[in-house]
Protein backbone atom coordinates (compact mmCIF):
# COMPACT_ATOMS: atom_id res chain seq x y z
CA UNK A 1 0.00 0.00 0.00
CA UNK A 2 1.33 3.43 -1.09
CA UNK A 3 0.28 5.08 2.69
CA UNK A 4 2.61 5.65 5.48
CA UNK A 5 1.87 3.63 8.46
CA UNK A 6 -0.73 5.09 10.78
CA UNK A 7 -0.56 5.34 14.49
CA UNK A 8 -4.13 4.10 14.98
CA UNK A 9 -5.42 0.45 17.04
CA UNK A 10 -7.85 -1.80 15.39
CA UNK A 11 -11.39 0.11 15.68
CA UNK A 12 -14.72 -1.08 16.84
CA UNK A 13 -16.83 1.02 14.30
CA UNK A 14 -15.76 3.64 12.11
CA UNK A 15 -17.12 6.51 9.74
CA UNK A 16 -15.71 7.32 6.60
CA UNK A 17 -15.92 10.63 4.98
CA UNK A 18 -15.92 10.23 1.27
CA UNK A 19 -14.83 14.37 -0.15
CA UNK A 20 -13.46 14.17 -3.51
CA UNK A 21 -12.85 10.77 -3.77
CA UNK A 22 -16.20 9.43 -4.86
CA UNK A 23 -15.33 5.93 -5.42
CA UNK A 24 -15.73 3.05 -3.92
CA UNK A 25 -12.46 0.80 -5.11
CA UNK A 26 -8.95 1.68 -4.80
CA UNK A 27 -9.51 4.35 -1.79
CA UNK A 28 -6.94 4.55 0.90
CA UNK A 29 -9.27 5.52 3.81
CA UNK A 30 -12.26 3.40 2.78
CA UNK A 31 -9.43 0.53 2.83
CA UNK A 32 -8.57 1.30 6.65
CA UNK A 33 -11.33 1.89 7.85
CA UNK A 34 -13.11 -1.58 6.36
CA UNK A 35 -9.60 -3.50 7.38
CA UNK A 36 -9.73 -1.89 11.64
CA UNK A 37 -13.57 -1.89 11.85
CA UNK A 38 -16.04 -4.50 12.03
CA UNK A 39 -18.80 -1.62 11.69
CA UNK A 40 -18.06 0.99 8.54
CA UNK A 41 -20.57 3.45 8.00
CA UNK A 42 -20.02 6.10 4.56
CA UNK A 43 -21.43 9.67 4.34
CA UNK A 44 -21.13 12.58 2.05
CA UNK A 45 -21.91 15.85 3.32
CA UNK A 46 -22.89 18.79 0.77
CA UNK A 47 -20.59 21.32 2.33
CA UNK A 48 -22.53 24.72 2.38
CA UNK A 49 -19.50 26.32 3.37
CA UNK A 50 -18.89 25.77 -0.38
CA UNK A 51 -22.23 25.92 -1.84
CA UNK A 52 -23.00 29.48 -0.94
CA UNK A 53 -20.42 30.53 -2.86
CA UNK A 54 -21.49 29.34 -6.45
CA UNK A 55 -23.88 30.56 -8.73
CA UNK A 56 -27.51 29.05 -8.77
CA UNK A 57 -26.55 27.05 -11.66
CA UNK A 58 -23.09 25.04 -11.18
CA UNK A 59 -22.61 21.69 -13.70
CA UNK A 60 -19.89 20.71 -10.87
CA UNK A 61 -23.17 20.55 -8.22
CA UNK A 62 -25.03 18.30 -10.65
CA UNK A 63 -22.13 16.51 -11.03
CA UNK A 64 -21.24 15.44 -7.78
CA UNK A 65 -24.89 14.97 -7.39
CA UNK A 66 -24.72 12.36 -9.99
CA UNK A 67 -21.63 10.83 -8.76
CA UNK A 68 -22.86 11.03 -5.38
CA UNK A 69 -25.87 9.10 -6.38
CA UNK A 70 -23.32 6.21 -8.38
CA UNK A 71 -21.30 5.82 -5.02
CA UNK A 72 -24.83 5.27 -2.51
CA UNK A 73 -26.09 2.70 -5.28
CA UNK A 74 -22.53 0.69 -5.12
CA UNK A 75 -22.67 0.57 -1.17
CA UNK A 76 -25.68 -0.47 -1.27
CA UNK A 77 -25.54 -3.62 -3.21
CA UNK A 78 -22.64 -4.59 -1.23
CA UNK A 79 -24.51 -4.40 1.73
CA UNK A 80 -23.89 -0.78 2.91
CA UNK A 81 -25.29 2.95 2.46
CA UNK A 82 -24.01 6.13 1.81
CA UNK A 83 -25.14 8.89 4.55
CA UNK A 84 -26.35 11.98 2.85
CA UNK A 85 -25.95 15.55 4.80
CA UNK A 86 -26.26 19.46 3.68
CA UNK A 87 -24.91 21.55 6.50
CA UNK A 88 -21.09 22.69 7.70
CA UNK A 89 -18.76 19.86 8.02
CA UNK A 90 -17.50 20.67 11.45
CA UNK A 91 -20.91 20.59 12.75
CA UNK A 92 -22.93 17.31 10.42
CA UNK A 93 -19.90 14.91 11.09
CA UNK A 94 -18.61 15.29 14.78
CA UNK A 95 -23.49 15.20 15.29
CA UNK A 96 -23.31 11.75 12.82
CA UNK A 97 -20.01 10.27 14.29
CA UNK A 98 -21.29 10.64 17.74
CA UNK A 99 -25.05 9.89 16.87
CA UNK A 100 -23.32 6.08 14.95
CA UNK A 101 -20.98 5.54 18.12
CA UNK A 102 -18.37 5.24 15.61
CA UNK A 103 -14.67 5.13 17.71
CA UNK A 104 -13.23 6.95 14.27
CA UNK A 105 -13.68 8.90 11.15
CA UNK A 106 -11.43 8.27 7.78
CA UNK A 107 -11.07 10.51 5.40
CA UNK A 108 -8.45 11.08 2.76
CA UNK A 109 -6.14 14.15 2.53
CA UNK A 110 -7.61 17.35 1.22
CA UNK A 111 -4.71 19.77 0.55
CA UNK A 112 -6.13 23.39 -0.38
CA UNK A 113 -6.08 25.65 2.21
CA UNK A 114 -9.46 26.02 3.43
CA UNK A 115 -9.95 22.40 3.29
CA UNK A 116 -6.93 21.93 5.97
CA UNK A 117 -8.95 24.67 7.99
CA UNK A 118 -11.78 22.69 7.87
CA UNK A 119 -10.47 19.39 9.09
CA UNK A 120 -8.95 21.38 11.80
CA UNK A 121 -12.16 22.27 12.72
CA UNK A 122 -13.50 18.70 12.34
CA UNK A 123 -11.24 17.56 14.34
CA UNK A 124 -11.29 19.48 17.34
CA UNK A 125 -15.30 18.69 17.39
CA UNK A 126 -14.64 14.71 17.01
CA UNK A 127 -12.20 15.11 20.43
CA UNK A 128 -14.79 16.72 22.16
CA UNK A 129 -16.70 13.18 22.01
CA UNK A 130 -13.24 11.28 22.27
CA UNK A 131 -13.18 10.25 18.85
CA UNK A 132 -10.58 9.87 16.71
CA UNK A 133 -9.95 11.19 12.88
CA UNK A 134 -8.15 9.33 10.87
CA UNK A 135 -6.42 10.90 6.99
CA UNK A 136 -4.79 9.32 4.45
CA UNK A 137 -3.12 10.16 0.91
CA UNK A 138 -4.94 9.18 -1.68
CA UNK A 139 -5.67 11.91 -4.74
CA UNK A 140 -1.93 12.21 -5.56
CA UNK A 141 1.11 8.92 -5.75
CA UNK A 142 3.58 11.79 -3.66
CA UNK A 143 2.72 14.13 -1.62
CA UNK A 144 3.78 17.30 0.62
CA UNK A 145 7.74 16.04 1.35
CA UNK A 146 7.77 12.65 -0.40
CA UNK A 147 9.72 14.47 -3.04
CA UNK A 148 12.75 16.11 -2.33
CA UNK A 149 16.08 17.56 -3.45
CA UNK A 150 19.11 16.65 -2.34
CA UNK A 151 19.43 19.47 -0.01
CA UNK A 152 16.08 18.25 1.60
CA UNK A 153 13.85 21.24 -0.06
CA UNK A 154 10.88 21.35 -2.59
CA UNK A 155 11.27 21.21 -6.11
CA UNK A 156 10.46 24.45 -8.03
CA UNK A 157 11.46 23.22 -11.50
CA UNK A 158 9.27 20.61 -13.25
CA UNK A 159 11.83 18.47 -14.96
CA UNK A 160 13.84 17.50 -11.79
CA UNK A 161 10.47 16.79 -9.74
CA UNK A 162 9.62 14.72 -12.43
CA UNK A 163 13.18 12.82 -12.59
CA UNK A 164 13.28 12.15 -9.18
CA UNK A 165 9.19 11.31 -9.53
CA UNK A 166 10.08 8.56 -11.98
CA UNK A 167 13.40 7.30 -9.76
CA UNK A 168 10.83 6.67 -6.27
CA UNK A 169 8.01 5.46 -7.90
CA UNK A 170 7.35 1.76 -8.02
CA UNK A 171 4.79 -1.06 -7.33
CA UNK A 172 4.44 -0.06 -3.91
CA UNK A 173 3.01 3.45 -4.50
CA UNK A 174 0.95 2.37 -7.47
CA UNK A 175 -0.83 -0.59 -5.98
CA UNK A 176 -4.39 -0.13 -5.42
CA UNK A 177 -6.22 -0.86 -2.11
CA UNK A 178 -7.97 -3.98 -2.39
CA UNK A 179 -11.60 -2.29 -0.73
CA UNK A 180 -13.54 -6.09 -1.83
CA UNK A 181 -11.57 -8.09 0.80
CA UNK A 182 -13.16 -6.40 3.43
CA UNK A 183 -16.69 -5.45 2.07
CA UNK A 184 -18.12 -7.86 4.36
CA UNK A 185 -17.85 -5.07 6.80
CA UNK A 186 -19.82 -2.09 5.95
CA UNK A 187 -22.48 -1.26 8.48
CA UNK A 188 -26.09 -0.50 6.97
CA UNK A 189 -27.63 2.76 8.60
CA UNK A 190 -31.08 4.02 8.35
CA UNK A 191 -30.95 5.36 4.53
CA UNK A 192 -31.23 9.12 3.82
CA UNK A 193 -32.49 10.10 0.50
CA UNK A 194 -31.06 11.76 -2.54
CA UNK A 195 -31.10 15.29 -2.31
CA UNK A 196 -32.26 16.73 -5.68
CA UNK A 197 -31.08 20.25 -7.10
CA UNK A 198 -33.48 22.60 -6.43
CA UNK A 199 -33.58 21.00 -2.44
CA UNK A 200 -29.57 22.33 -2.53
CA UNK A 201 -30.45 25.52 -3.97
CA UNK A 202 -29.40 24.69 -7.59
CA UNK A 203 -31.17 25.01 -10.85
CA UNK A 204 -30.40 22.44 -14.06
CA UNK A 205 -27.63 23.09 -16.28
CA UNK A 206 -26.93 21.69 -19.62
CA UNK A 207 -24.72 18.80 -17.91
CA UNK A 208 -26.91 16.31 -19.12
CA UNK A 209 -27.01 17.85 -23.07
CA UNK A 210 -23.57 17.69 -22.79
CA UNK A 211 -23.55 13.93 -22.33
CA UNK A 212 -20.98 14.32 -20.26
CA UNK A 213 -20.29 10.48 -18.20
CA UNK A 214 -20.24 10.76 -14.37
CA UNK A 215 -19.77 8.53 -11.20
CA UNK A 216 -17.52 5.56 -11.26
CA UNK A 217 -18.65 4.02 -14.36
CA UNK A 218 -18.54 7.06 -16.34
CA UNK A 219 -14.89 7.36 -15.38
CA UNK A 220 -13.90 3.80 -15.80
CA UNK A 221 -15.39 3.90 -19.28
CA UNK A 222 -13.69 7.45 -20.53
CA UNK A 223 -10.42 5.32 -19.59
CA UNK A 224 -11.03 2.27 -21.37
CA UNK A 225 -12.10 4.58 -24.55
CA UNK A 226 -8.62 6.61 -23.76
CA UNK A 227 -6.48 3.85 -23.82
CA UNK A 228 -7.42 2.77 -27.09
CA UNK A 229 -6.05 6.41 -28.37
CA UNK A 230 -2.86 6.80 -25.26
CA UNK A 231 -0.49 5.86 -27.52
CA UNK A 232 -1.14 8.67 -30.26
CA UNK A 233 -1.59 11.09 -27.11
CA UNK A 234 1.49 13.00 -27.36
CA UNK A 235 0.81 13.86 -31.11
CA UNK A 236 -2.61 15.11 -30.79
CA UNK A 237 -3.21 16.39 -27.50
CA UNK A 238 -2.70 20.09 -28.79
CA UNK A 239 -5.15 19.98 -31.20
CA UNK A 240 -8.81 20.47 -30.02
CA UNK A 241 -10.83 19.66 -32.79
CA UNK A 242 -9.60 16.12 -32.78
CA UNK A 243 -10.30 13.89 -29.98
CA UNK A 244 -6.77 13.37 -28.48
CA UNK A 245 -7.41 14.35 -24.72
CA UNK A 246 -8.45 11.95 -21.74
CA UNK A 247 -11.05 14.05 -21.01
CA UNK A 248 -10.82 12.92 -17.43
CA UNK A 249 -9.73 15.69 -15.59
CA UNK A 250 -12.79 15.86 -13.98
CA UNK A 251 -13.19 12.30 -12.64
CA UNK A 252 -9.61 13.26 -11.17
CA UNK A 253 -10.94 16.15 -9.76
CA UNK A 254 -13.93 14.18 -7.85
CA UNK A 255 -11.77 11.27 -7.54
CA UNK A 256 -14.64 9.18 -9.41
CA UNK A 257 -11.09 7.51 -10.85
CA UNK A 258 -8.08 6.24 -9.20
CA UNK A 259 -5.12 8.48 -9.27
CA UNK A 260 -2.94 4.95 -8.96
CA UNK A 261 -4.95 2.90 -11.52
CA UNK A 262 -4.42 5.78 -14.30
CA UNK A 263 -0.36 5.98 -13.18
CA UNK A 264 0.08 2.86 -13.18
CA UNK A 265 -1.48 2.08 -16.41
CA UNK A 266 0.80 5.26 -17.82
CA UNK A 267 3.77 3.76 -16.24
CA UNK A 268 3.47 0.42 -17.59
CA UNK A 269 2.55 0.79 -21.12
CA UNK A 270 5.56 1.81 -23.25
CA UNK A 271 4.62 3.91 -25.52
CA UNK A 272 5.88 7.59 -26.31
CA UNK A 273 1.94 8.51 -26.11
CA UNK A 274 1.55 6.75 -22.68
CA UNK A 275 4.75 8.35 -21.28
CA UNK A 276 3.58 12.12 -22.32
CA UNK A 277 0.30 11.30 -20.74
CA UNK A 278 2.22 10.16 -17.30
CA UNK A 279 3.94 13.55 -17.84
CA UNK A 280 0.82 15.49 -17.30
CA UNK A 281 -0.24 13.53 -13.92
CA UNK A 282 3.42 13.83 -12.47
CA UNK A 283 2.30 17.95 -13.79
CA UNK A 284 -0.73 17.29 -11.59
CA UNK A 285 1.36 15.76 -8.13
CA UNK A 286 3.89 18.69 -8.91
CA UNK A 287 1.43 21.44 -8.07
CA UNK A 288 -0.10 19.75 -5.33
CA UNK A 289 3.29 20.04 -3.16
CA UNK A 290 3.52 23.58 -4.60
CA UNK A 291 0.42 24.58 -2.95
CA UNK A 292 1.69 22.60 0.58
CA UNK A 293 5.19 24.26 0.67
CA UNK A 294 3.55 27.66 -0.51
CA UNK A 295 0.14 28.31 0.66
CA UNK A 296 1.06 32.04 0.30
CA UNK A 297 -0.08 31.03 -3.52
CA UNK A 298 -3.65 30.70 -2.42
CA UNK A 299 -3.75 33.72 -1.19
CA UNK A 300 -3.28 35.52 -4.96
CA UNK A 301 0.59 35.47 -4.14
CA UNK A 302 2.71 35.19 -7.10
CA UNK A 303 5.60 31.86 -6.49
CA UNK A 304 7.72 34.51 -7.79
CA UNK A 305 7.97 37.37 -5.65
CA UNK A 306 9.25 40.04 -8.19
CA UNK A 307 6.39 39.66 -10.09
CA UNK A 308 3.69 40.00 -7.60
CA UNK A 309 2.98 43.27 -8.11
CA UNK A 310 2.68 44.17 -12.05
CA UNK A 311 0.96 47.31 -12.83
CA UNK A 312 -1.47 45.82 -14.97
CA UNK A 313 -4.05 48.30 -16.82
CA UNK A 314 -6.68 46.20 -16.04
CA UNK A 315 -9.13 47.47 -18.42
CA UNK A 316 -12.42 45.88 -17.63
CA UNK A 317 -14.05 46.33 -21.42
CA UNK A 318 -11.29 44.32 -22.96
CA UNK A 319 -11.76 41.91 -19.45
CA UNK A 320 -14.97 41.61 -20.76
CA UNK A 321 -14.30 40.90 -23.94
CA UNK A 322 -12.53 38.33 -22.92
CA UNK A 323 -15.00 36.76 -20.87
CA UNK A 324 -17.69 36.80 -23.58
CA UNK A 325 -15.08 35.52 -26.70
CA UNK A 326 -15.88 38.74 -28.21
CA UNK A 327 -11.69 39.63 -28.59
CA UNK A 328 -11.93 39.41 -32.37
CA UNK A 329 -8.94 36.47 -31.99
CA UNK A 330 -11.06 33.65 -33.56
CA UNK A 331 -9.00 30.52 -31.76
CA UNK A 332 -9.21 33.33 -28.21
CA UNK A 333 -12.99 33.90 -28.42
CA UNK A 334 -13.99 30.16 -29.51
CA UNK A 335 -12.22 28.53 -26.58
CA UNK A 336 -13.71 31.04 -24.37
CA UNK A 337 -17.29 29.77 -25.82
CA UNK A 338 -16.00 26.93 -24.59
CA UNK A 339 -15.58 27.24 -21.36
CA UNK A 340 -18.70 29.20 -21.10
CA UNK A 341 -20.79 26.85 -23.17
CA UNK A 342 -19.68 23.43 -21.41
CA UNK A 343 -17.32 23.91 -18.37
CA UNK A 344 -14.51 22.61 -20.48
CA UNK A 345 -11.79 24.39 -22.14
CA UNK A 346 -8.97 21.94 -23.87
CA UNK A 347 -5.72 21.87 -22.35
CA UNK A 348 -3.70 23.98 -25.44
CA UNK A 349 -6.35 26.45 -25.53
CA UNK A 350 -6.11 27.27 -21.50
CA UNK A 351 -2.54 28.37 -22.43
CA UNK A 352 -3.12 30.02 -25.41
CA UNK A 353 -6.16 32.20 -23.73
CA UNK A 354 -3.78 32.70 -20.42
CA UNK A 355 -1.21 34.24 -22.23
CA UNK A 356 -3.83 36.34 -24.50
CA UNK A 357 -5.57 37.68 -21.27
CA UNK A 358 -2.17 38.41 -19.67
CA UNK A 359 0.31 39.69 -22.16
CA UNK A 360 -2.15 40.91 -25.01
CA UNK A 361 -4.67 42.39 -22.70
CA UNK A 362 -2.64 43.46 -19.73
CA UNK A 363 -4.83 41.86 -17.69
CA UNK A 364 -4.08 40.86 -14.38
CA UNK A 365 -3.73 36.70 -14.42
CA UNK A 366 -5.52 36.62 -10.96
CA UNK A 367 -8.75 37.58 -12.89
CA UNK A 368 -8.31 34.95 -15.20
CA UNK A 369 -7.61 32.06 -12.86
CA UNK A 370 -10.92 33.26 -10.87
CA UNK A 371 -13.28 33.64 -14.19
CA UNK A 372 -11.43 29.95 -14.44
CA UNK A 373 -12.87 28.71 -11.02
CA UNK A 374 -16.22 29.89 -11.57
CA UNK A 375 -16.51 28.33 -14.92
CA UNK A 376 -14.34 25.30 -14.84
CA UNK A 377 -16.31 21.71 -14.40
CA UNK A 378 -12.69 20.21 -13.24
CA UNK A 379 -11.66 23.06 -11.55
CA UNK A 380 -8.65 22.41 -9.26
CA UNK A 381 -7.13 24.91 -6.95
CA UNK A 382 -3.39 23.88 -7.58
CA UNK A 383 -3.10 22.83 -11.26
CA UNK A 384 -5.39 26.14 -12.37
CA UNK A 385 -3.04 28.00 -10.07
CA UNK A 386 -0.12 26.37 -11.56
CA UNK A 387 -1.24 27.14 -14.99
CA UNK A 388 -2.19 30.61 -14.47
CA UNK A 389 1.09 31.38 -12.94
CA UNK A 390 3.11 29.51 -16.21
CA UNK A 391 1.40 31.21 -18.38
CA UNK A 392 1.82 34.78 -17.06
CA UNK A 393 5.82 33.96 -16.12
CA UNK A 394 5.14 34.81 -12.07
CA UNK A 395 4.92 30.69 -11.08
CA UNK A 396 7.68 28.14 -10.56
CA UNK A 397 8.92 26.53 -13.93
CA UNK A 398 7.37 29.22 -16.13
CA UNK A 399 7.16 30.99 -19.48
CA UNK A 400 9.99 33.11 -19.42
CA UNK A 401 8.30 36.38 -19.26
CA UNK A 402 9.58 37.73 -22.56
CA UNK A 403 8.10 34.43 -24.62
CA UNK A 404 4.39 35.07 -25.63
CA UNK A 405 2.15 33.25 -27.12
CA UNK A 406 0.98 34.86 -31.12
CA UNK A 407 -2.70 33.79 -31.28
CA UNK A 408 -2.89 34.08 -35.11
CA UNK A 409 0.44 31.31 -35.54
CA UNK A 410 -1.42 29.63 -32.52
CA UNK A 411 -4.22 29.25 -34.41
CA UNK A 412 -2.91 27.97 -37.56
CA UNK A 413 -0.44 25.38 -35.95
CA UNK A 414 -3.21 24.05 -33.57
CA UNK A 415 -6.62 24.16 -35.83
CA UNK A 416 -5.24 24.85 -39.46
CA UNK A 417 -8.54 24.11 -40.90
CA UNK A 418 -10.49 25.69 -38.38
CA UNK A 419 -12.51 22.95 -37.85
CA UNK A 420 -12.29 23.70 -33.98
CA UNK A 421 -13.11 27.40 -34.26
CA UNK A 422 -15.89 26.83 -36.44
CA UNK A 423 -17.81 24.80 -34.17
CA UNK A 424 -17.79 27.40 -31.57
CA UNK A 425 -17.85 30.63 -34.37
CA UNK A 426 -20.46 29.51 -36.91
CA UNK A 427 -20.50 32.82 -37.80
CA UNK A 428 -17.07 32.67 -39.44
CA UNK A 429 -17.77 29.47 -41.52
CA UNK A 430 -17.91 30.95 -44.76
CA UNK A 431 -14.46 31.71 -44.42
CA UNK A 432 -11.35 29.34 -46.41
CA UNK A 433 -8.71 27.54 -44.04
CA UNK A 434 -6.59 30.27 -44.07
CA UNK A 435 -8.93 33.41 -43.89
CA UNK A 436 -10.43 32.14 -40.76
CA UNK A 437 -7.30 32.69 -38.56
CA UNK A 438 -7.11 36.68 -39.49
CA UNK A 439 -10.74 37.47 -40.69
CA UNK A 440 -9.61 41.59 -40.09
CA UNK A 441 -7.23 40.99 -43.17
CA UNK A 442 -10.10 39.48 -45.56
CA UNK A 443 -10.46 42.33 -48.17
CA UNK A 444 -13.35 44.42 -48.36
CA UNK A 445 -14.81 42.68 -51.69
CA UNK A 446 -14.44 39.34 -50.52
CA UNK A 447 -16.08 39.88 -47.31
CA UNK A 448 -18.86 41.27 -49.46
CA UNK A 449 -18.86 38.15 -51.46
CA UNK A 450 -19.21 35.88 -48.42
CA UNK A 451 -21.91 38.13 -46.80
CA UNK A 452 -19.81 39.09 -44.04
CA UNK A 453 -19.15 42.08 -42.57
CA UNK A 454 -15.83 41.68 -40.09
CA UNK A 455 -16.61 44.37 -37.06
CA UNK A 456 -20.92 43.52 -37.59
CA UNK A 457 -20.43 39.99 -37.83
CA UNK A 458 -17.37 39.12 -35.63
CA UNK A 459 -15.41 41.75 -34.48
CA UNK A 460 -12.68 43.66 -35.18
CA UNK A 461 -9.41 42.90 -33.17
CA UNK A 462 -9.71 44.69 -30.15
CA UNK A 463 -6.15 45.01 -29.57
CA UNK A 464 -3.37 44.86 -31.82
CA UNK A 465 -0.82 41.94 -30.74
CA UNK A 466 2.73 43.43 -32.10
CA UNK A 467 1.74 46.75 -29.86
CA UNK A 468 0.49 44.96 -26.74
CA UNK A 469 3.77 42.58 -26.83
CA UNK A 470 5.55 45.00 -26.94
CA UNK A 471 3.90 46.80 -24.02
CA UNK A 472 3.76 43.57 -22.09
CA UNK A 473 7.68 42.94 -22.27
CA UNK A 474 7.97 46.71 -20.54
CA UNK A 475 5.56 45.56 -17.82
CA UNK A 476 7.46 42.94 -16.94
CA UNK A 477 10.60 44.35 -17.30
CA UNK A 478 10.00 47.47 -14.76
CA UNK A 479 8.16 45.45 -12.57
CA UNK A 480 7.82 47.06 -9.13
CA UNK A 481 9.86 45.05 -6.74
CA UNK A 482 7.77 46.88 -3.65
CA UNK A 483 4.50 44.57 -2.67
CA UNK A 484 1.35 46.97 -2.53
CA UNK A 485 -1.74 46.11 -2.77
CA UNK A 486 -4.18 46.44 -6.05
CA UNK A 487 -7.37 47.95 -4.91
CA UNK A 488 -8.18 48.17 -8.70
CA UNK A 489 -7.84 44.37 -9.20
CA UNK A 490 -9.44 43.79 -6.25
CA UNK A 491 -12.97 45.97 -6.76
CA UNK A 492 -12.99 43.92 -10.43
CA UNK A 493 -12.46 40.43 -8.48
CA UNK A 494 -15.63 41.48 -6.25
Amino acid sequence: MNSAKKSFSTEQSALVWFRRDLRDYDHAALYHALKTSAQVYCCFIFDTDILEALPQQDRRVEFILESVKALKEALVLQGGDLIILHGKPRVEISKLAHALKVNAVFANHDYEPAAITRDEDVTLALQKHDIDFHHFKDQVIFEKDEILNNAGKPYGVFTPYKNAWLKKVNDFYLSAYPVDKYKNNYAKPKTTPLPNLESLGFKPTNLKDLRMPSGMQGGLALFEDFRDRISRYKDARDFPAIKGGSFLSVHLRFGTVSIRHLAREAHRHASIGSQAWLNELIWRDFYFQVLHHHPRVANGDTFKPEFNNIPFPNNEALFKAWCEGKTGYPLVDAAMRQINTTGYMHNRLRMVTASFLVKDLLIDWRLGERYFEEKLIDFDFSANNGGWQWAASTGCDAQPWFRIFNPVTQSERFDPQGKFIRKYIPELNVCDDKEIHAPWLIPLLRQQSLNLEIGKDYPLPIVDHATQRSRALGLYKNSPKVLLPNQKLNDMML
